[in-house]
């Protein structure tokens, strides 16, 4: 199909077009959840070959997922421009690096593992570290980690030292045991994910030649989720592209999500001073979710603590990107609260099974969505219980299950010997021949998982068929060929079934019903999380989750790990302000100031606004995560008087004021005794006890 430049450029919004009509030099695209950027960054390629100013073979377009390569590849080939490549950074590195590697370096290139748990449990033996199945992925993360930073057993040490120890072992246990890793794939003669990059740098710096011969390839670049590249991703990107300028990255900060493996938003955050000619655009209507959806996405981010400024990380924030909701109104986003986790999950897997019989809604257009992995497993015994199939998001890939592999084969034959056939029946016969059937079995757990699998590629024919010119058919020659190319890809169909994924996997991808469970401290923001950079990312993860809803969002939370709990839990933080009042109230260690509280006005944050929910954020008068407003010396000099006084009271310093107490204080910078009164924690006879004296310390620091 050939388009004329025009013809492509049309249907585009204002700002896509901006971006689609500028075909030179480096441009830059900010772009918020469901503003159309594949479509903006497609149409830009397209109608650059459309003009003549593109050779397709000369453009590179890269990606983080495979999946994401094969839907940009597939957009090209749509709008005329097929000879595109459409890659991920591994993907393309791997590529060049077979081809440069008997002329650069000689010989065979090592064979590629595919996952490093084995070589990590190795090099862990070998040091007699004592490493079960979650410290082996945890070094293996760290290994990742170090290697994308472009660190070295030997530079490992320093950068890392700020990161949390793996296993109770110290930086530079963690690096003999990295160190230990490399000599076991040396030893093996293997290389790994991480290394297909760092040899193609190497190989690009150490050889003109080579570099010459792909920047004479490639003339022109695209990268899309800017936000998570790594340092070793950049280094390779700025080898590919040289001194050229001829570089389009796309991204949204409020979407980093990933820098515990090194991905950093500081390449695209400050593309505009590496590059400064370059042109910037920022897409800002949302076409994928309702104003319900698009509005509480950007209270999300604007709310209590906007990420604006410079981080713990030294990296400067700008103000998020406040959408514009191009759709018709939906339904309000829901909330609810539930005893424990398993009535969650039950309160879950009831409302799938509503929508779908009472609204007829899809299961694959319905996921649901969780911090950690674990928390799937009664998610699945509740779907399970109600009959209601599901896939995970994240577990053994598709193409990778036996019974996939099975009906491949079956094509494939068929294909052989009857290359011509319709596809849409003969696939159902052979499937059925592997246990596919019209209607889903009512068994839960291998069985329903194999008929997922299987409907699936009959569904897959059933699509491809329908996309055929009028009198035209699927063939099952096309078909397998269509199979095999998804299969290199990784490029999944969608299985009829409720998807569970979590909140990182769930990125690049929408539904038009999202559950977003287990929203209560510990799991979001997760327990680990200590400092503002970490909790900011948690926010930023709860965002993507909300942004994956198209038209229906459903929020909730339990009060107990398990049934019959005590109901200690509180909500999620990051619902403060978003979701209404519960009716429960925290616990305080006064109860008459408790009481006193449930009858006053709401307390709110002094920095953001936000009603506060805890009786330490309401003695501080702001949120746990917004940043301290105290002078540390004017704290330390009232921690020195509350000793002296405890010493000579003879009674503990906390008896006093509390550390709380103190920092409010710093913070309040009272001027009289009536205003020390009005801090929470300083009643009457405290105030009358200690009240002088905290003045003068007070006065002495002004």
């Amino acid at each position: 199909m050939s388009l004329t430049p025009q013809e492509i450029l049309s249907g585009l919004d204002a700002e896509q077009l901006q971006v689609a009509s500028n075909l030179h030099g480096p441009m830059v695209v900010v772009a918020g959840a469901g503003t159309g950027k594949t479509r903006a960054i497609t149409h830009r390629i397209a109608h650059g070959v459309a003009a003549g100013e593109y050779v397709p073979q000369q453009v590179l377009a890269v990606t983080f997922t495979a999946r994401a390569a094969a839907e940009m590849r597939t957009r090209l080939r749509g709008l005329g421009a097929a000879g595109v490549q459409a890659h991920t950074f591994h993907a393309a590195a791997l590529r060049q690096l077979q081809y440069f590697w008997p002329q650069s370096v000689g010989g065979v290139l090592p064979n590629l593992v595919d996952h490093k748990a084995s070589l990590v449990a190795e090099a862990a033996r070998r040091l007699r570290v004592n490493a079960d199945r979650a410290t082996v992925r945890d070094l293996a993360g760290e290994i990742e980690w170090a290697k994308v930073s472009m660190l070295t057993p030997e530079t490992y040490g320093a950068p890392s030292i700020q990161r949390d120890p793996v296993a109770d072992l110290d930086h530079t246990a963690l690096a003999r045991v990295y160190q230990a890793y490399e000599d076991v794939k040396a030893d093996r003669g293997l290389i790994d994910f991480e290394d297909v990059l760092l040899l193609m740098v190497g190989i690009l710096e150490d050889d003109e030649r080579v570099a010459a011969q792909v920047r004479s390839q490639y003339r022109h670049f695209t990268v899309d989720e800017y936000q998570d590249v790594s340092p070793l991703q950049q280094r390779l990107l700025d080898l590919w592209v040289g001194t050229r300028g001829e570089l389009c990255v796309v991204g949204d900060p409020s979407q980093t999500i990933y820098s515990f493996t090194g991905a950093t938003p500081r390449h695209l955050l400050e593309f505009t001073r590496t590059h400064p000619e370059a042109q910037e655009v920022h897409l800002v209507r949302d076409y994928r979710s309702t104003p319900q959806v698009v509005h509480l996405a950007n209270r999300l981010l604007g709310g209590r603590h906007p990420e604006r400024g410079v981080d713990q990380r030294g990296t400067v924030w700008p103000e998020p990107l406040e959408l514009i909701a191009q759709r018709e109104k939906g339904p309000e986003p829901e909330y609810h609260e539930l005893p424990d986790d398993e009535s969650e999950a039950v309160f879950v897997a009831q409302r799938i099974k509503s929508l779908m019989q009472r609204d007829g809604v899809k299961l694959r257009d319905i996921a649901v969505l969780y911090r950690t992995n674990g928390q799937s497993e009664a998610l699945e015994r509740a779907l399970s219980a109600q009959n209601l199939g599901y896939q995970l998001r994240g577990a053994e890939r598709f193409f990778q299950r036996r019974e996939v592999r099975e009906g491949l084969a079956q094509i494939r034959s068929s294909a052989r010997n009857a290359p011509l056939e319709q596809a849409t029946q003969l696939s159902r016969d052979l499937l059925a021949s592997l246990g596919w059937q019209r209607n889903a079995p009512t068994a839960a757990g291998a069985v329903r998982e194999r008929w997922e699998s299987l409907a699936a590629l009959v569904a897959l024919a059933d699509e491809l068929d329908a996309a055929k010119p009028e009198g035209e058919h699927l063939t099952m020659e096309s078909f397998a060929a269509e199979l095999e190319a998804r299969a290199a890809t990784a490029h999944a169909p969608v299985v009829e079934g409720v998807t569970l994924a979590s909140l990182h996997s769930s990125k690049g991808l929408e539904w038009g019903t999202v559950f977003l469970v287990g929203l209560s401290e510990g799991l979001m923001p997760i327990s680990f999380a200590e400092t503002q950079s970490d909790f900011d990312e948690e926010r930023r993860l709860l965002y993507v989750g909300v942004t994956r809803a198209e038209t229906r969002l459903i929020l909730s939370w339990s009060l107990s790990r398990t049934t019959g709990g005590r109901g200690r839990r509180r909500r999620s933080r990051f619902l403060a302000g978003l979701a209404p009042a519960t009716g429960r109230e925290s616990v305080t260690a006064d109860a008459a100031q408790s009481r006193t509280r449930r009858s006053a006005a709401p307390v709110r944050c002094r920095v953001c606004g936000t009603v506060l929910e805890t009786p330490a954020e309401r003695k501080l008068r702001r949120c746990s995560t917004c940043p301290s407003i105290y002078d540390e010396a004017v704290f330390e000099a009232l921690r020195t008087w509350r000793s002296e006084a405890a010493k000579e009271a003879g009674m503990p310093a906390f008896v006093i004021f509390t550390d709380a107490t103190l920092m409010a204080i710093a913070e309040e910078m009272p001027q009289s005794p009536q205003a020390l009164l009005a801090i929470p924690g300083i009643g009457r006879s405290k105030l009358e006890r200690f009240g002088e004296d905290v003045m003068s310390v007070l006065v002495d620091l002004r």
